[in-house]
């Protein structure tokens, strides 16, 4: 993590890092002010917090009440050495605890980062540089020793020159990669997660069997979606790139709906349309661009090659990032290896949606199969040694797919994870099973899996299969673990070289009588592409692109931004026409409009339930506020701080709409109740001299949105990229 320090008045500093800021200042004595805790209390209190956080996770999944456990620690300075200190933490616990759980939480106290991180000392390396911001240097893990050269299947370059030449590319856009985090619960089983230090919402997650195969995947999945532009999939780009030579890449076209709202020419092809739009209900304005919002430009289109023909057939940008998500894309070593990973990846989803949705029971692969690969064996095995049954299941149905499946089962909660993994020989795929169901989890984690179903309709719902993309957690069907399976076992190969087998996945596609199209990124210096599998290889349904599109950002994006320059009249008419639009009431606005508000401030926790409710009380409508606000209490996640400041607003708004109540009659208890300065808020929110209290001014030149800014700033360097070398 990037934490980088401003100095203040006197003796004081400030830490940024993420969306958070903290001050420090001296003591008096040590000619400080004494406003803030010495970086050295910070420290201390960081042991002490994290112990605490340990011991709250571990009460969490077994239902143990916080309330009577208290945690203390102290530093005993040694008289001698004052740099030599015991830190002493002590914890409370009620007696009627077990004392197997006074076990668990003495041990999970062991768990504490922070005291790991000081017992096993940590190493500081101090330099100066030219620029901090230039300086972008991956901040990832000690290179190799000597010149080792390690070959996995599947890459075409060994692990320690990919995670080079990778590096490398990062560093020459400026920049920095830093590590978040770093699994390995099981033997041969790695994940991390890495992230852009100046926007933090440019991240990935890397899985493989060991650490180095791991963070090529993750250094993998970084490029490919810098590539493809994912990290910026519904985000406003600012006018400036809206109206730039191009807003994606300099190959893009845009494309004029017709005069009745009509498709335009050029756009799709005779195979494409029927599937996208099956009932001729598909307007030009549902493919309005969502980044750059410019309506008055038209539809920005992407060139993709048919592969059956090479033909260039142009698939809007915005149909792309509604339906497809991060489905289908792949940077590698070579073009064929980024293919390999690609299909693969598609065939993962698809086998996998096909099996959910179709109840089907798959066949156990046999353990004399699994002997074969001893790595897996092993991690399935400690799997197993924690209390976790693991089942290991052929996904090929039959033999026409490469695909596997590792299903583990939580006896503790009676939940189930079905992890899938994909690639043209059959190792690699049970690795990436494995791999994938436990990147970034815990075992505590696993607790949150849920339990199979024999509902039908609740695992064929298209949200449950969006869940098992994301995140592989969503519901799947008792019918998966009968023993009466629908297939047999196979054990597949489709295995050869790259090119062999990325000609091999594009036939079985071919075979089904699937039209492929795939685009081309080679502008970073790494070969990455991206393929669609129309009627295939989409997360959303086609319906989406008209009933919940992306772009319905468009509609209100500019009126919240400018929410406090807005008069009654337009006002009214947003609250209206949120009211007509029939959105969720709980969709946060950052969602709605595409907008990065940092999520600690009241922009980041808004919904459009709020939004609507601060609207009405700025319009002195009360009844419609107060309607709102028993909504917003009864089912609102919001803080702590919030919800009292709304229930302030529900008292008086009660008071205000009886004829026989006087607020005045109220006021002082009312403010002993929620403080003079809630109170002041309150009573000027309910009679109109407060405007939407807690949220601060913004604008479509999207001033003081740091967090969206940096997002931006991210993408200003891949454009700049694009423009310079389109230009040359």
């Amino acid at each position: 993590m990037e934490i980088k320090v401003n100095f203040l008045d006197n003796l004081r500093l400030e830490a940024k890092f993420d969306d958070f800021t903290v001050i420090t200042d001296q003591p008096i004595r040590y000619k400080g002010d004494g406003s803030a805790p010495s970086p050295f209390d910070y420290f201390l209190a960081s042991s002490a917090l994290c112990a605490a956080y340990f011991v709250r996770v571990y009460c969490l999944a077994r239902d143990i009440p916080t309330n009577n456990i208290r945690l203390s620690q102290n530093n005993i300075v040694d008289p001698e050495d004052r740099y030599n200190q015991i830190f002493k933490i002590q914890v409370e616990l009620p007696e009627d605890l077990s004392e197997k759980d006074r076990a668990g939480i003495l041990r999970s106290i062991e768990r504490c980062t922070v005291k790991k991180v000081v017992q096993t000392g940590p190493t500081f390396e101090i330099e100066t540089v030219e620029s901090l911001d230039q300086d972008a240097q991956a901040l990832l893990m000690a290179k190799p020793e000597g010149d080792s050269s390690t070959f996995i299947l599947g890459k075409d370059l060994p692990l320690e020159q990919t995670i080079a030449n990778m590096t490398a590319i990062l560093a020459d856009l400026g920049m920095k990669i830093e590590i978040g985090s770093w699994r390995n619960i099981v033997p041969h089983v790695w994940s991390l997660h890495i992230r852009d230090a100046a926007s933090p919402m440019c991240f990935t997650n890397g899985k493989g069997a060991t650490k180095e195969s791991a963070l090529c995947s993750a250094l993998g999945e970084f490029i490919e979606r810098l590539s493809c532009n994912f990290f910026y999939n519904d985000q406003f780009f600012g006018s400036e790139i809206a109206n730039g030579d191009f807003v994606h890449y300099p190959n893009e076209k845009w494309f004029k709906p017709g005069p009745q709202d009509e498709l335009p020419k050029g756009i799709l092809d005779d195979y494409c349309l029927p599937i996208y739009n099956p009932d001729g209900e598909l307007g030009g304005s549902n493919l309005i661009d969502t980044n750059s919002g410019n309506s008055e430009r038209g539809i920005c289109s992407l060139p993709f090659v048919r592969q059956s023909d090479g033909e260039v057939v142009y698939f809007p940008s915005n149909l792309i990032e509604n339906l497809y998500l991060s489905n289908g894309m792949s940077a590698g070593n070579t073009l064929y290896e980024a293919q390999v990973q690609c299909l693969s990846e598609i065939f993962e989803r698809a086998v996998k949606k096909q099996i959910i949705e179709g109840e089907i029971a798959l066949p156990d692969v046999p353990a004399q199969v699994l002997a074969k690969y001893p790595d897996v064996l092993e991690g399935i095995k400690a799997l197993e040694e924690q209390g976790f049954p693991v089942l290991v299941k052929d996904a090929s149905l039959g033999g026409q797919f490469p695909v596997a499946c590792v299903t583990l089962m939580n006896p503790r909660t009676g939940g189930v994870f079905a992890s899938f993994g994909a690639h043209p020989s059959l190792e690699v795929a049970l690795e990436r099973s494995l791999t994938e169901l436990l990147q970034g989890r815990s075992f505590e984690g696993l607790n949150d899996v849920p339990p199979p179903t024999f509902n039908g309709m609740a695992v064929c719902e298209p949200n449950n299969f969006v869940e098992h993309f994301i995140d592989s957690t969503g519901v799947i069907s008792w019918h998966f673990f009968s023993a009466k399976q629908d297939f047999e076992f196979c054990e597949w190969d489709f295995s050869g070289t790259n090119e062999e087998e990325a000609a091999c996945l594009f036939g079985i596609l071919k075979e089904m009588g699937k039209e492929v199209y795939m685009a081309v990124h080679e502008d970073l210096g790494a070969p990455a592409c991206r393929i669609l599998v129309p009627g295939y290889s989409e997360v959303y349904s086609v319906e989406d692109l008209i009933w919940d599109n992306t772009n319905v950002a468009l509609n209100y994006r500019e009126d919240i931004l400018n929410l406090h320059s807005l008069n009654d009249e337009q006002l009214a008419e947003l609250a209206e026409r949120l009211e007509e639009s029939q959105l969720d009431n709980y969709m946060d606005i950052i969602t709605l409009i595409g907008i990065v508000f940092d999520e600690n401030t009241v922009w980041g926790q808004l919904t459009i339930l709020e939004l609507k409710l601060l609207i009405y009380l700025a319009l002195q409508q009360h009844e419609e506020a107060l309607e709102l606000v028993e909504s917003f209490l009864q089912y609102n996640n919001n803080t702590v701080e919030r919800g009292l400041f709304y229930r302030a607003v529900n008292a008086v708004l009660e008071i205000t709409l009886d004829d026989e109540l006087e607020l005045d009659d109220y006021l002082t208890n009312l403010k002993r109740m929620f403080g003079d300065d809630v109170m002041s808020a309150v009573v000027g929110s309910v009679n109109g001299t407060v405007r939407f209290y807690g949220l601060t001014p913004t604008n479509m030149q999207l001033e003081g949105l740091d967090k969206h800014l940096r997002l931006i700033e991210s993408y200003k360097k891949l454009h700049a990229l694009r423009a310079g070398k389109s230009a040359s």
